[in-house]
């Protein structure tokens, strides 16, 4: 008998929702693409109405209703954290404790008011993040078989995580932990050169290729040691997100010789070189890591997910290199995507059900073509 599994996306950004039908990626969408609000991070009710609707669905039919992360685990990062830096984490304290106590833990009651049911289960399921991100890169890609990588901020406690899959098994052994952070790190770097964390990424990689590595050196010297192995690890000395609420800090104007560039203000010369500069050292942090996986794993294939694996100069990287035979990038490998991931990860580890592999040898994601779509008289009535 089929099962029919929601998976949930929220609260952080890009809140979103997916709908699996035996394995099958039947809808998926992202909740700003009905409210509009670019990276939305409400509970996405637009999304999963969208989901249903589309599966005809009734949300007592559900099997499972899964949320893409695990609350308690990243509480338990901010505790710790926070006690470690003392009290000028105390700003951060209060502002996690908003979020995650008044509403992350309550994800229950928000399915229960959005659906009116939590499905067959009568309760929802919560995976890890990086499982989430790894299911989300792995079941939907061609692949029998493959080397995992997901690379993101951070989610609870992983930032990093190397693994493997094999059929509908996937499995995580090794990965690095929050405040060392790939993704973090090209943050930090994003939000000194005047964008916005979480959204201005995709800005400062398509402004390095009008600039110079000039500052790569430094960055590797003083801000990232990072290993043979391709694991890493940041000197804090330089950021504010641990004991504070921001990124960086005066150390790190002071390394490069100026403060931070001003929001839409005019993009400098030192600007179009730092975009420079942190792509070329993530770019080989990602070739490194990746080597590191081929060789723990021996697999030809490689898949990824997590905002890092949006980074497509790095993606190219890895395909000239030829690391792999072969790789695969989950198109939404933002936390949109986790909801995916989760529904996916669910339906073959809760439920030990099988994969089903394409038989024509491509991927499960039918193109992404998985949201609304609008005829022609749809359009015209609208317009």
């Amino acid at each position: 008998m089929s099962k029919r599994i929601l998976g949930i996306s929220a609260f952080y950004h890009d809140s979103a929702a997916a709908l699996v039908e035996d394995g099958r990626i039947v809808a998926a969408a992202q909740e700003e693409r009905f409210t509009r609000r670019r990276h939305d991070a409400a509970f996405p009710r637009h999304a999963i109405n969208y989901c249903l609707e589309e599966g005809g669905v009734e949300a007592e039919d559900l099997d499972a209703v899964v949320f893409y992360d695990k609350a308690l685990e990243t509480w338990d990062r901010v505790v710790r954290s926070c006690m470690h830096a003392g009290v000028p984490a105390q700003e951060q304290f209060r502002k996690a404790a908003r979020s995650i106590l008044g509403v992350k833990l309550w994800v229950d009651d928000f399915v229960e008011q959005a659906i009116g049911s939590k499905g067959k289960l009568g309760r929802v399921l919560f995976s890890e993040h990086h499982m989430a991100h790894a299911a989300s890169a792995f079941y939907p890609s061609p692949f029998k078989e493959a080397a995992i990588l997901t690379l993101d901020g951070v989610g609870e406690w992983s930032t990093t995580s190397v693994g493997a899959g094999f059929d509908a098994k996937i499995e995580l052994f090794q990965e690095i932990d929050y405040p060392h952070s790939i993704g973090l790190l090209y943050s930090a770097l994003t939000c000194y050169c005047g964008f916005k964390v979480n959204s201005g990424e995709y800005k400062l990689m398509g402004l390095a290729p009008y600039g110079k590595p000039v500052y790569a050196r430094k960055i590797k010297d003083h801000l990232i040691d990072i290993k043979a192995d391709g694991s890493y690890r940041l000197n804090l000395e330089y950021f504010g997100y641990v004991d504070g609420m921001t990124m960086t800090n005066r150390k790190l104007d002071e390394l490069f010789g100026a403060p931070a560039r001003q929001p839409e203000s005019r993009i400098t010369r030192r600007d179009m070189d730092m975009a420079a500069s942190i792509q070329a050292v993530t770019t080989e942090l990602v070739l490194g890591i990746a080597r590191h996986a081929r060789r723990e794993t021996g697999a030809k294939h490689l898949v990824l997910a997590g905002g890092v694996a949006l980074n497509c100069v790095a993606n190219g990287a890895l395909q000239r290199e030829r690391v792999f035979e072969d790789l695969w990038i989950q198109p939404a490998a933002g936390d949109a995507g986790g909801a995916l991931g989760a529904a996916l990860l669910v339906h073959h580890h809760y439920f030990d059900e099988p994969r089903r592999l394409s038989p024509d040898g491509r991927d499960s994601q039918h193109g992404s073509y998985l949201g609304p779509a609008y005829g022609a008289a749809e359009i015209a009535a609208f317009i």
